[in-house]
C-alpha cells in the first residue's frame, strides 16, 4: 500500500449539507486553508454523532487557524439534512456535512469498506495547496478526539511556517519543539 502524506487530494465533486442548504464541495474548495477531511461511517448511529458533536464545539478553535472542516460520509445530503432536523447534537454542525453516497471520494482516500458499504473512520488534514499532510484511519468501534485533530492541525502549520523545525510528542502552540540535527543524536 503506498502512502498519500505529501499527495494531491484527488479530484472530487460532492454535495453537502451546510447552514440550511445544499452546496457543491469540490477539491478546488479545500484550497487557500487548511482543511480536514473528517469520514465517518453513517448518519444516525451511535458513536459518529459524539465524534461530530466534539467536532461541531470545537469548530470555532479550527476557524481561529484558517481551517475549514468537512464531515464526509456515504449518505445522502438529503440524509444529512434529515439528520441535522432530528439530532440535538448534530444541529450543533456549521461545517459543511460532505455526501459521498457513491463512495468515490471514500475509496481514492482508501476509506471505503467494500463489503459494509461505509467509510471507516478517517481523518486528513489538507494544506493550502491541497496536499495531505496527515492521515489517520480508525476502527469503526473508536471514536476520535477534536482536542487531538486540533493540536494536529496547529503542530503542521508550525512545521509548514517554520521549516527545519519538528513538533514532538505532545506538543502545543508555544511549547519548545526540535530542529533535528548531529547534536540531537542520542540526547533526547
Amino acid at each position: 500500500m503506498q502512502t498519500i502524506i505529501g499527495q494531491k487530494v484527488p479530484e472530487f465533486k460532492l454535495q453537502a449539507y451546510h447552514n440550511n442548504d445544499f452546496k457543491e464541495v469540490t477539491d478546488q474548495s479545500l484550497k487557500g486553508k487548511w482543511a480536514i477531511l473528517f469520514f465517518y461511517p453513517a448518519d444516525f448511529t451511535f458513536v459518529c454523532p459524539t465524534e461530530l458533536g466534539d467536532m461541531a464545539e470545537k469548530y470555532p478553535g479550527f476557524q481561529a487557524i484558517n481551517t475549514e472542516v468537512y464531515s464526509v460520509s456515504t449518505d445522502t445530503h438529503f440524509v444529512h439534512k434529515a439528520w441535522w432536523d432530528a439530532s440535538e447534537t448534530i444541529k450543533g454542525i456549521t461545517f459543511p456535512m460532505v455526501a459521498d453516497p457513491a463512495g468515490k471520494l471514500s475509496r481514492a482516500l482508501g476509506t471505503y469498506l467494500e463489503e459494509e458499504g461505509l467509510s471507516t473512520r478517517a481523518t486528513f488534514i489538507i494544506d493550502p495547496e491541497g496536499v495531505i499532510q496527515m492521515a489517520e484511519y480508525n476502527t469503526n468501534a473508536i471514536g476520535r478526539n477534536a482536542d487531538e485533530i486540533l493540536r494536529m492541525v496547529q503542530a503542521a502549520q508550525f512545521v509548514a511556517a517554520n521549516h527545519g523545525e519538528v513538533c514532538p510528542a505532545r506538543w502545543k502552540p508555544g511549547r519548545a519543539t526540535l530542529r533535528p540535527g548531529l547534536d540531537l543524536i542520542g540526547k533526547i
